[in-house]
């Protein structure tokens, strides 16, 4: 099978392309020996099969980057049939830096000149065949967003894949050819595959090529001492980064022609002046994040209450009555669709019911509490989970989460961030481990660390149902508050949390300088909706996977511990509810979960949510220990406990009502019930995102980086419980951060006189 790799800029269209070519056959991993993501897939419209490998976007072969160290490696070690550099037309000059380094590689390369339709759009013209021409390779002009040219891409590279082709360089006409040529025949005496690539690296002090190749060292630098440039000394590196710009600028520029009405203003310069602006630019993000939370979690859309209430009587009863509104108002999109899935998993816990009731009480006991209960619970939220995901990967494919982080650099540089750190923060809403990856494009080891440390703040798409089922629960039991607000100011307070922690570590143990923010805003443009659902595909699919593997695992391991006593006697009795026989289980405290659960339970005292609630103590802390293996545990942990803590209280797969049961059997405060939404959002995230953490960073900031979210979320959730519960104990959490502010600035002052003596 041929293997074709796509290599180009960051932002150059390169991931649509892919999507483009790949659709369903896309699969991701991991580089080996590395956690950054390998992303492959087929494309099939050729006589034979071809793998797509998709390479990370990177600016330049030279291995200051994981990224554009696998990207030179695959390349000149894996030897693809035909490596296709994706070129952001709009920005011809940049994208052409990292093809000129391509072109002195023997392997065939295409260049697919991307986002044409803008080119258009904007009224510049560029001479495709000049371009060709003067480059010497096939240039092929596409739109990955329109899919224009797409397979007419794949026919040219198709036909490149089956010849060979020689290594060529724009230096060979500058002051260095003489030294490019020696150092080539070197290398090809040695027998070295891609001489002229490595000569060339070798020149620029590449850090891997002199590793490699000591002993061609003297070479290079015996030449540096009879050479000096006017303008960078005997700065190799410089020399050959000014000849590259200076022979694009003059030999490749020349094939774009501007449009004389290029100093108009565009479109996406008019949203800018308003999305941008620093008065008003963050406040219209925070209306956009509400906007999503509510359009997700409200039951109450737009605020427009029991509208439909006095409708005809021929409703009452029905679906629409149920899943569309309710008394409280119109149900959003994000609760329309959750109430269809809750029917549909409803319907079939009901049907397989009905199967088992002839069965043995613990095999009926096993399948619907130990089965069906917690994974019909983790489910019951998935289309909220994807429609939340859609939303955000909206905003990023559009091209306004790059402005968002242009604008809170500004904010993040005097906590001691770059905007850049705002990229990897904002994916921890769809998942914690991409993001962690993501903080490899940060310029420092401590800026990386703190962001790191505060990425699960940012709730991920598996801390959903906690907060909804309980935000719910809030509202119907104790008629207090919104839902959807709720849960936007848990999010909040993730963000505000994170905000706090890093001016801290950034203060004390991971000072350092804020290396400059350069960055190049995208055009706005529709995200594709093939991407888009590939996305979501890819999301659901790791969902699923996980709900029918660890959290089924862990639901009967839960069902287990909490049917049975230490003697092994099976507690769960029938008893009589509503004129209905059921299986429920009185007698819990005497479980096997029960007595470990009382263990533990006074650890969460001070959070509310321990051995200080009347009954069932240890519910809510079995709860947020078994999230500790994947946040979604922890509404399954309920689905599976509910039934057995409510004394006959029927459970269903809605998250909301197995929290009311679980409050009403522990007579939990609303201050205690926020303390544990906070718990669960900022302590130790999912085993998977704990790995990743664990191979992006040291093993001694690992093991602190742990202790810090151990501390982080037990002094948040005892904060909230105790001000919510005793308001006058604000005054001493206060006393305390103006404490830790004085003797910080104090013994940053000390070090500071020190230094400078």
């Amino acid at each position: 099978m041929k293997r074709f790799a796509l290599i180009g800029n960051p932002n150059s269209g390169k991931t649509t392309l892919f999507n483009s070519l790949t659709g369903s056959t896309a699969h991701v991993g991991n580089w080996p020996g590395v956690t950054v993501d390998k992303k492959e897939g087929i494309y099939k419209k050729k006589e034979e099969p071809i793998s797509i490998i998709d390479l990370p976007g990177i600016y330049s072969l030279s291995p200051y980057t994981p990224e554009e160290v696998i990207s030179r490696n695959y390349i000149l070690e894996e030897k693809p049939d035909c490596v296709i550099n994706i070129v952001d037309a709009t920005n011809l000059e940049r994208n052409l830096y990292l093809t000129t380094q391509l072109l002195e590689m023997n392997v065939p390369v295409v260049i697919a000149l991307n986002m044409m339709d803008i080119v258009r759009k904007n009224g510049d013209k560029l001479n495709k065949e000049m371009l060709e021409k003067k480059i010497g390779v096939p240039v092929v002009a596409i739109s990955a967003q329109k899919q224009e040219n797409i397979d007419r891409l794949m026919d040219v590279c198709y036909n490149e894949s089956k010849k060979y082709r020689s290594g060529v360089s724009l230096l060979n006409d500058g002051p260095l050819a003489h030294l490019i040529k020696d150092v080539k025949i070197a290398f090809e005496a040695l027998n070295v595959d891609n001489p002229l690539f490595h000569a060339i690296k070798l020149i620029e002090n590449d850090e891997i090529e002199a590793k490699n190749h000591k002993e061609l060292l003297k070479i290079v630098n015996d030449f540096k001492n009879t050479f000096d440039d006017e303008t960078f000394g005997s700065d190799l590196e410089a020399i050959v980064a000014d000849a590259r710009y200076k022979y694009i600028s003059k030999n490749y520029s020349i094939a774009k022609e501007k449009s004389e009405a290029l100093e108009k203003e565009t479109a996406s310069d008019k949203i800018d002046r308003v999305l941008t602006n620093k008065w008003v630019g963050i406040p219209i993000f925070l209306v956009i994040l509400f906007a999503i939370f509510h359009l997700t979690f409200s039951e109450n859309f737009l605020f427009l209450g029991g509208l439909f209430n006095n409708l005809s009587p021929s409703f009452e009863g029905t679906m629409f009555e149920g899943v569309l509104w309710t008394d409280a108002g119109i149900n959003s999109l994000g609760v329309i669709l959750f109430n269809l899935m809750d029917c549909i998993t409803s319907a079939l816990g009901d049907l397989i019911g009905g199967w088992l009731s002839n069965a043995p009480m613990w095999i009926q006991s096993f399948v619907s509490d130990g089965l069906l209960g917690g994974v019909f619970s983790v489910l019951s939220f998935v289309p909220q989970i994807l429609l939340l995901f859609l939303f955000f990967s909206i905003l990023e494919d559009s091209g306004y989460m790059a402005r968002v982080a242009f604008i809170l650099d500004r904010i993040f540089r005097k906590f001691g961030l770059s905007g850049r750190a705002f990229m990897p923060m904002i994916m921890g809403f769809g998942c914690s481990v991409p993001a962690m990856i993501n903080t490899r494009t940060l310029a420092s080891e401590n800026e990386r660390t703190a962001t790191v440390r505060v990425i699960p703040f940012f709730s991920c798409g598996a801390k959903l149902p906690i907060l909804t089922a309980i935000a719910g629960a809030i509202v119907e039991l104790f008629n207090v508050g919104n839902a959807d607000i709720i849960t936007y100011s848990m999010y909040l307070l993730g963000m505000v949390t994170a905000i706090v922690t890093i001016i801290l570590m950034r203060n004390t143990t991971m000072k350092g300088e804020v290396a400059p923010f350069i960055m190049e805003l995208p055009s706005y443009h529709a995200p594709q909706l093939k991407s888009l659902m590939i996305h979501l595909w890819d999301k659901l699919k790791h969902y699923v996977k996980k709900a029918f593997t660890i959290i089924l695992a862990s639901t009967i391991v839960i069902w287990f511990l909490s049917s049975f006593s230490f003697s092994y006697e099976f507690l769960p009795e029938v008893i009589e509810y509503e004129g209905e026989e059921i299986v429920a289980n009185l007698r819990m405290n005497e479980s096997i979960l029960g007595g470990l659960g009382n263990l533990v339970s006074p650890i969460f005292a001070p959070l509310g949510f321990g051995s200080n609630l009347s009954n069932f103590a240890w519910v809510f802390a079995v709860a947020a220990v078994t999230g500790l293996i994947a946040k979604e545990n922890v509404i399954a942990t309920f689905g599976t406990l509910a039934a057995c803590v409510s004394g006959g209280y029927i459970a269903t797969e809605d998250g909301v009502l197995e929290v009311i049961a679980m409050i009403e059997a522990t007579g939990i405060t609303i201050p205690a019930l926020i303390a544990f939404i906070a718990f669960n959002m900022t302590t130790i995230p999912c085993f998977a995102a704990v790995a990743t953490a664990k191979g992006e960073l040291s093993n001694k900031k690992f093991k602190w980086t742990l202790v810090f979210w151990l501390v982080t979320s037990y002094l948040v959730s005892m904060a909230i419980f105790m001000i919510g519960s005793w308001w006058w104990t604000s005054f001493i959490f206060l006393a305390l951060a103006l404490a830790s502010v004085f003797l910080i600035r104090y013994f940053n002052n000390k070090a500071s006189m020190k230094g400078s003596i």
